[in-house]
């Protein structure tokens, strides 16, 4: 359905946000969506099962304050329609991150452990980045344990 039907004429940020959980929006609203400017709708796109790889791949792309992006990559490694395109995006961006250190995504590494859509060789090689840090380390090990 079309998002613009769905939407008040006199619309405010809320509405957006409301429209993500409406059950009428499908694959192509949520992809529309995704290029919201305001990036509390396209956290709640992220958090949506309904939302598809194409979208996460446009999410990824966004614009997020250093905290956002990093709930954002979380989000996404846990995605359940992420697909291994995406989680290379991911897997990429975090070992940016780690490798210059410039911010902490210790809870979308150990997310990404958990997918077996990476190889464990792929994932492992955040652990020798100069910002991994001990505890991120030790959840990227339990979680490739977990998936023997």
């Amino acid at each position: 359905m079309e998002i613009e039907a769905l939407l008040p004429r006199s619309r405010t940020p809320r509405d957006y946000l409301d429209l993500v959980a409406d059950p009428r929006v499908d694959s192509a609203g949520m992809r529309l969506l995704a290029r919201s400017p305001y990036s509390f709708v396209r956290l709640a796109v992220a958090q949506d099962a309904r939302t598809d790889a194409a979208a996460l791949s446009e999410l990824l792309g966004g614009e997020f304050s250093e905290w956002d992006r990093n709930c954002l990559l979380r989000l996404v490694a846990q995605h359940p329609q992420a697909d291994r395109d995406v989680l290379l995006k991911v897997l990429e961006e975090i070992a940016v991150h780690l490798d210059r250190l410039t911010s902490r995504p210790y809870a979308a590494a150990i997310a990404l452990a958990s997918r077996r859509e990476l190889t464990p060789h792929e994932v492992l090689r955040l652990q020798r980045l100069p910002g991994a840090s001990r505890r991120m380390r030790r959840g990227v090990g339990r979680a490739l344990a977990a998936r023997r």
